[in-house]
């Protein structure tokens, strides 16, 4: 079973249910919803689809938000406006530009007023680069570096600017309630700049009826200047390389990379690696050797989840993509990893207890590793310890406990009602369900974590040890 979690973007090339299904059966273990191009009508739509697929097809799938964050972008256009080194064009905020000048709306009111003449931005990924020549109250006359297409809704980057944006703009604020609606299991925090950032999404969502997984996305040198805390705020990290590269110089991003993960694997912290990793599928059938490489790089380090973003939601080939990643996760997984998560800290009598669960399944290569968790915690325990050889089979008694779990190496999560009433019974229940899917076989030896209420409520959490008979 492959450790790796696969994400999906979902869009106009996959928004119907018959391509989420053959997504689901490709591998895909989370799909993800990007708030800068869903509709709110599309998102209450779409998310009872995802769940009533993973009923019917019995695969755990979580579901997440990704919400757009303090970013500019572009407004709609009729047609690609083509540009010409040179050229120049317009940004206005009230749609009045110069006399004779070809021009485009942006999303912020205060642009003209974060920007510098003389200074350069960048569109599209990088695509388009632009200096600024003159700017009004109202508008950015800028001229052509490159030459390209300007489309709609295209993100504009300004590399080392502070931009005086809130953490959660309105729109974000509305995405978010429509997610808690619909019950995401993750909200992916776009342009995280510090620590507070993530605390106001967490205050945001603080009211919502079943757990949410936050995802801090760190895109910009300001998350990577103070990343061990917010790494220490969120419940997890995404490194999303798109922005990432052009607002940090793109020599240092491979050890960015490399560093987020370490980090993450220390201190427990589910990461995941975004953007760009099967870029030239969304046209072409097969992946160049160097996005292998990218994919394989990423698995090797060991992070939880490899995401794919227009390669699913509006390329010709995304079943396909997923394949092209399930494959390559699975050989390297069996060539070993980095082993950051060695360094982990690890410091509660709990988390130690599952290092010696761990421990345990690795020594005795256990064909699972079968966990009881009322709220998770454990789990992802588990996960962050990167057993060598055994699947992490999560039994939680709610499908709003097991859609967050889906994100984590390893995990596959199963929701049983009554896990957590008679222990005995639920070991018996869960061994058995595991072996009438064909997960084991007789003579297979698993570890089992199983928390034992008390009298006081709290948890005591015991490892077994059963051979299937």
């Amino acid at each position: 079973m492959r450790k790796t979690r696969i994400i999906a973007t979902l869009g106009p090339a996959t928004g119907s249910p018959e391509a989420m299904e053959a997504l689901l059966v490709a591998g895909v273990n989370v799909f993800r919803i990007n708030c800068s191009h869903a509709r709110h009508d599309w998102i209450r739509r779409t998310v009872p689809e995802i769940r009533s697929l993973a009923r019917r097809l019995g695969l755990p799938v979580g579901v997440l938000l990704d919400i757009q964050g303090p970013s500019i972008r572009t407004g709609d256009v009729a047609t690609p406006i083509a540009l010409s080194v040179g050229d120049t064009l317009a940004f206005t905020t009230d749609g009045n530009p110069p006399s004779g000048v070809i021009s485009t709306t942006v999303s912020y009111p205060d642009f003209p007023g974060d920007v510098e003449v003389g200074r350069t931005l960048l569109v599209d990924n990088g695509s388009l680069a632009m200096r600024i020549l003159s700017k009004t109250a109202t508008s950015v006359l800028c001229e052509a570096l490159t030459a390209g297409e300007l489309g709609s809704r295209r993100h504009i980057n300004l590399p080392g600017v502070r931009l005086s944006l809130p953490a959660l703009t309105p729109k974000d604020r509305a995405d978010v309630a429509v997610g808690l609606e619909m019950g995401v299991d993750l909200i992916a925090q776009s342009f995280v700049r510090d620590p507070d950032d993530v605390s106001a999404l967490r205050d945001l969502v603080a009211g919502a009826r079943d757990p949410v997984t936050l995802v801090a996305k760190i895109e910009h040198q300001f998350a990577v200047d103070h990343f061990d805390d917010i790494a220490r705020t969120t419940d997890a990290v995404m490194v999303a390389r798109g922005d990432l590269g052009i607002e940090c110089p793109y020599e240092e991003l491979p050890i960015i990379q490399r560093r987020i993960v370490k980090h993450c694997l220390r201190i427990g912290r589910p990461v995941i690696v975004a953007t760009e990793m099967l870029e030239s599928m969304t046209e072409n059938p097969f992946p160049t050797r160097a996005e292998i490489t990218d994919v394989a790089n990423a698995v090797f380090e060991q992070a939880d989840a490899i995401m794919l973003s227009g390669e699913t939601a509006t390329g010709r080939y995304p079943v396909e993509c997923v394949r092209v990643m399930d494959r390559i996760a699975c050989r390297i997984e069996r060539s070993g990893g980095a082993n950051y998560h060695e360094a982990a800290e690890m410091g509660s009598a709990r988390e130690m207890l599952v290092r010696s669960a761990v421990g345990l399944a690795d020594q005795l290569k256990a064909a699972a590793l079968i966990v009881f968790s009322r709220d998770g915690r454990i789990v992802r325990d588990a996960a962050w310890l990167r057993p060598r050889h055994s699947p992490i089979f999560a039994f939680v008694a709610s499908a709003s406990l097991a859609g967050p779990l889906s994100l984590l190496r390893a995990v596959r999560p199963v929701v049983m009602p009554s896990c957590n009433d008679d222990p005995a019974g639920s070991v018996e229940g869960a061994l058995g369900r595991l072996r009438t899917a064909g997960h084991l076989a007789s003579g297979d030896r698993v570890v089992v974590v199983l928390p034992h209420p008390t009298s006081n409520d709290s948890e005591v959490e015991a490892v077994k040890m059963h051979v299937i008979g």
